[in-house]
């Protein structure tokens, strides 16, 4: 078993084959987690045909992990089979807004991150696409996903063919709050980040960016306003042709 905090994103994998045997026993075990009213609001398309990878890169940047890892796993929020369940049960579904969308999102993310602990369990590699919810009508079409479904997740699955660093994570201290949310003050701020923006890469990381601050590069070149009023958009009118607004 592998230890949490030791854990790594892959991004490279050998050509060993995930089995499929291996792959349904993890999505089985999966569904053991948490979910809202016992509905389990999610889907998973798993994609193992090299054309149907090369049709997904665009909406993920054409990330070579995307095309060159054995499988890409594309986590749904999913309120079309509980719908349809109600509609041929003699019900009334209620579930064409946004409210259904945030519990299908969450009801999703649960299990993907459930999944993603399992796979590592068994020495699978994986990376976590955060890039899903960037274009989400290019995923839609070509999953031929319908009404009520909304992709919310993508990882991409193997066998390890590298072992990179541990990512840097901030102090435990800055995300608890004992009783009541506490404020950021300048100087918790400081003794937050400092270690952080001290590290020889993130000064690196600063300097090939020409910026001043590392808080800049994420302003100013990562994630910026623009990219993200405009994607914000596009999220909202894909929400809108999928039915949850």
């Amino acid at each position: 078993m592998k230890n949490i905090e030791t854990r790594r994103t892959i991004r490279r994998y050998t050509s060993q084959e995930v089995s499929e045997e291996l792959l349904q026993k993890l999505l089985s075990q999966a569904s053991r987690t948490q979910t809202m009213g016992n509905l389990q609001l999610y889907s998973v398309v798993v994609t193992r045909d090299e054309k149907m990878k090369q049709r997904l890169a665009p909406a993920h940047f054409n990330q070579t992990m995307v095309t060159q890892a054995p499988v890409l796993l594309t986590f749904c929020a999913d309120f079309r089979r509980t719908t349809d369940w109600c509609e041929q049960r003699n019900a009334t579904p209620g579930y064409d807004n946004f409210l259904s969308f945030i519990n299908a999102a969450t009801d999703c993310l649960l299990y993907c991150q459930t999944f993603c602990n399992l796979a590592e369990e068994e020495g699978l590699g994986l990376c976590y696409l955060g890039t899903t919810v960037y274009m989400p009508q290019l995923i839609i079409d070509t999953l031929e996903l319908p009404p009520l479904t909304m992709p919310v997740a993508t990882i991409t699955l193997g066998w390890p063919d590298e072992q990179p660093p541990l990512t840097d994570r901030l102090p435990v201290d800055a995300i608890i709050h004992d009783e009541v949310y506490r404020s950021y003050t300048p100087q918790r701020i400081d003794a937050i980040y400092g270690e952080k923006e001290a590290l020889p890469e993130n000064k690196e990381f600063v300097r090939i960016n020409h910026k001043e601050t590392l808080a800049q590069v994420f302003t100013d070149c990562r994630y910026t306003k623009r990219d993200n009023e405009s994607m914000s958009k596009g999220l909202i009118e894909t929400l809108k042709r999928q039915g949850f607004l």
